[in-house]
């Protein structure tokens, strides 16, 4: 088994969708937001406590994972979900976010990437067919294709060349794709020119790919841009197949891409600024840290039900940070990996019962007062 996409139920009035993809590993409810365990592990908590916040299918990378611990010790262990004792999905990213963001440590080439490893200084070439093989010994139940995107602001011909490799490697991806049991991913690029998006969907489209990723964005674009063209684009993709928006995991933005048809969402935001003592709550962002919450005995979020709330105050917390005692992390780690969760249930019920144009109306004003400025999401 690869992956069965279901259509469960379409907004009258909106693009938003409901779904249930099923894998190897158990269905996931769409739409969805994937915690990102770059390295194999979701920072500062357990697959224990994933399973507990309803989490179905986490995002890891292959580029990270190929340098540490290895393929050959993830393959011994009888692939990354045994090895993390993760009994839920996985999606494996490809490392064409790291050709974004590693600059001088990478050359590109047509025929792949010369990484230089961060942790180290040796060499590495990494070419689709190559990076394919690594996500088939991972065992993920998702696989993406190497692809190039180029920062925010990039001239229009330089991005037209990327987009054009971007569908050269998606097609040696494809062809070098050896598993059945896993699926593997197109990803359409163009930066912020609609013209190249159109370009990129539409060859990707004809390769036939079991789903389809939104990429390039969430990289310094205003949101507002970010929304335009992705209202752009999915309108591109097959509707009967899951399309999943790359990076992107503000609140505002989980509404606004489930709007527009998104299934799949990743993004490091909840648990980097967890590690900080920043919270999401029904109000906006809480910094615990602040010293005003010294004697503050209430809890994070007077309006959420999750386990910290419930048991700790806001004063303990910023004791805990001041302290720089683990468990402090580790709770507000806990409280924004609920808070997503319990949106995205919010947003599936308002679809399910199709009351997502209302529910829509209600939350926009507020998560874009609360959220809507820029934030950086991509790990």
């Amino acid at each position: 088994m690869s992956i069965n996409f279901e259509l469960i139920k379409r907004c009258s009035r909106t693009g938003a969708r409901r779904g249930k993809l099923l894998t190897g590993h158990g269905a996931v409810d769409t739409p969805a937001f994937m915690p990102v365990g770059t390295q194999g592990t979701v920072k500062g908590i357990t697959t224990g406590e994933l399973a507990e916040l309803d989490t179905a299918m986490i995002l890891a990378n292959s580029y990270h994972l190929y340098l540490r611990p290895g393929v050959e010790v993830i393959a011994r262990a009888g692939g990354l979900h045994r090895l993390m004792n993760w009994s839920g999905g996985i999606l494996t990213d490809s490392g064409g976010f790291q050709i974004f963001s590693l600059g001088g440590l990478r050359k590109v080439e047509e025929g792949g990437v010369v990484f230089t490893s961060h942790i180290d200084g040796s060499t590495h070439y990494l070419t689709p067919e190559r990076v394919i093989r690594i996500q088939n010994l991972l065992g993920s139940d998702i696989a993406m294709v190497l692809d190039h995107f180029l920062p925010y602001r990039s001239p229009h011909d330089e991005v037209k060349r990327a987009v054009e490799r971007t569908g050269h490697w998606a097609q040696r991806s494809l062809s070098s794709h050896l598993r059945r049991d896993q699926a593997l991913f197109g990803i359409v690029q163009g930066g912020v020119y609609q013209d190249l998006r159109n370009l990129s969907a539409e060859g990707l489209v004809e390769l036939d790919f079991p789903g389809y990723a939104v990429g390039g964005l969430s990289v310094g674009e205003p949101k507002e841009l970010m929304y335009e063209i992705l209202g752009g684009t999915v309108p591109l993709l097959p509707s009967e197949k899951p399309r999943y928006l790359m990076g992107v995991g503000s609140p505002d933005a989980l509404l606004e891409g489930s709007r527009l048809g998104i299934d799949l969402f990743d993004c490091v935001l909840p648990t980097r600024i967890a590690r900080n003592g920043r919270v999401m709550t029904s109000r906006g962002y809480l910094n615990v840290r602040n010293a005003v919450y010294a004697t503050d005995m209430g809890p994070l979020d007077e309006e959420c039900g999750c386990p910290v709330c419930r048991q700790y105050t806001r004063a303990y917390l910023r004791h805990l940070f001041n302290a720089r005692e683990i468990l402090g992390l580790r709770l507000t780690t806990y409280h924004n990996l609920y808070y997503l969760s319990r949106l995205m249930h919010e947003i599936r019920e308002a679809i399910r019962e199709d009351r997502f144009a209302q529910y829509y109306s209600l939350m926009k004003p507020k998560l874009t007062q609360f959220y809507g400025g820029a934030e950086e999401c991509r790990n």
